[in-house]
Order: C-alpha cells, then sequence, then structure tokens
C-alpha cells in the first residue's frame, strides 16, 4: 500500500512539475511580446533588411497581415514575384499602422491580406468591448483597403481562418466560444464587402469542417495551419490570380 501511494504521489508531483513548465514558457513568450511590442509597437524594424521599393518585370503580389500571413509560403510558380510582409501576433491595427513602411514601397499589383485574430481573442480578456473590437476589425480592413486602392493594387480579401477548436491548457483561463462567434461575425462582413478591385477570398470556408473548425488535416495548433492548409489555399489562390492576369 505505502509504495502504491508512493507512485501515486510520484506521479502527481511529476505532473505538477510538468504543468509548471509548460504555464512558465506560455508566461515567458507572452512576457516577451509584450516588451518587444513596447519596444516597436508597430514592427517598423521588421523587414529593414530589404527595404525600399522592389522592381519587377512580373506582377508583384504580397502577403499582408498578422503569423497567419506570415507563415503562407508562396506557391510555386515562376508568374509572379510574392512577397511577405506578415508579422506575428499583430492586430489589425498594427498592420494597418505599417502599411505605409511595410507596403508602400513596393507598389504591389496584388495584396493578399489576413487579419483580425489577435484582435478577435482578446474578447475573453475584455468582453464588455465586444462590439468595439469586431467594428475595430472590420474598420482598419476597410482603411488598409483603402490605402491599397491609393496605390491602384488589388487587394484579396480573405476571410479569417478558423481554429482548431482544441484549446491547449495555458490557453483555457483566457479563451472562450465567443472567440468562434467574433470570427463568424466578421466574416460574415467580409463575405459581404464589395468594393471595386477587391476580390473576397473565403478562405475560412475552405478550411471549415463541419463544426465550423480547422480540418485536422490543415491544423498546425490551435491558431496556425500546416503546409497541407496553406497548400489548399495556393490552389485557389493561384485561380485567382490567373483570374486578375485574363481580365487584364
Amino acid at each position: 500500500m505505502k509504495i502504491i501511494m508512493f507512485w501515486l504521489l510520484l506521479i502527481v508531483i511529476l505532473g505538477l512539475f510538468i504543468t509548471n513548465v509548460s504555464l512558465y514558457r506560455e508566461l515567458r513568450k507572452f512576457y516577451v511580446l509584450l516588451y518587444n511590442s513596447q519596444l516597436d509597437p508597430i514592427g517598423l524594424s521588421y523587414f529593414r533588411e530589404d527595404a525600399g521599393q522592389i522592381t519587377s518585370d512580373k506582377p508583384i503580389v504580397v502577403f499582408y497581415g498578422d503569423s497567419r500571413a506570415a507563415q503562407w509560403v508562396a506557391p510555386q510558380t515562376d508568374d509572379y514575384a510574392f512577397i511577405n510582409r506578415g508579422i506575428g501576433n499583430q492586430t489589425s491595427a498594427q498592420v494597418l499602422l505599417r502599411f505605409e513602411e511595410h507596403i508602400q514601397p513596393l507598389q504591389p499589383d496584388v495584396i493578399i491580406l489576413q487579419v483580425c485574430v489577435n484582435d478577435l481573442k482578446t474578447i475573453p480578456l475584455f468582453p464588455e468591448l465586444k462590439g468595439e473590437i469586431i467594428s475595430a476589425c472590420e474598420n482598419n480592413i476597410e482603411a488598409i483597403i483603402q490605402n491599397s486602392r491609393d496605390l491602384d493594387s488589388v487587394v484579396i480579401l480573405t476571410t479569417v481562418f478558423p481554429t482548431s477548436g482544441k484549446v491547449p491548457l495555458a490557453r483555457k483561463l483566457v479563451w472562450s466560444d465567443e472567440v468562434y462567434e467574433a470570427i463568424d461575425q466578421v466574416n460574415v462582413f467580409l463575405l459581404k464587402y464589395q468594393a471595386e478591385d477587391v476580390i473576397v477570398f473565403d478562405s475560412s470556408g475552405m478550411l471549415s469542417n463541419s463544426a465550423g473548425n480547422t480540418k485536422s488535416e490543415y491544423t498546425r495548433d490551435l491558431p496556425h495551419l500546416n503546409s497541407n492548409g496553406y497548400d489548399a489555399l495556393n490552389s485557389e489562390l493561384l485561380t485567382i490570380l490567373e483570374s486578375l492576369n485574363a481580365a487584364k
């Protein structure tokens, strides 16, 4: 009996140790992100090594937005010059504010926009601001589109990617079903969006299963896609780009 109790106690202690280590790593990650955002609030230090106007005899296509844009590997084709200007953990306000620095010098023909999940995931922390957070997302998207139009760029407006639905322990206290509801609400706005030189790409519809979560074969973690997910998106993206070329 004593031996059984000893092993049970050891298992409990080991479990608590592993949990604490995991929580510490998660806390440190967010601590680093917090202070990095204070040092460089909108990420202007990114991309300095290749800053400036880029010239190409091919149409310039830019992935723009948060980590989901940053992780979007361009499709394999020689018909376009792909550039990535995504930055992880950014809200739609940060993406908007750095437009002049990171997009304008490129003079892109096409901008692929993926934003808002980092805004919407804050709703469980500030539930009283839910309406304001959603409205801010929509307003910031419209402002980015207007800035793009001023450059004569076509915007491929992607709906907000779904999440896996599997919330890890470290996020459970700061997550709720309101995040999913907010994503759906913003996507309704995006799907109905109509403007000159804007193509709505229902990436969420392509990636989602019947429950509204990211299909398991496309999931890397709670908010992010794996390479299969991006391959699926690229198949449709190439079709959209080809239709734009054909229309010229």
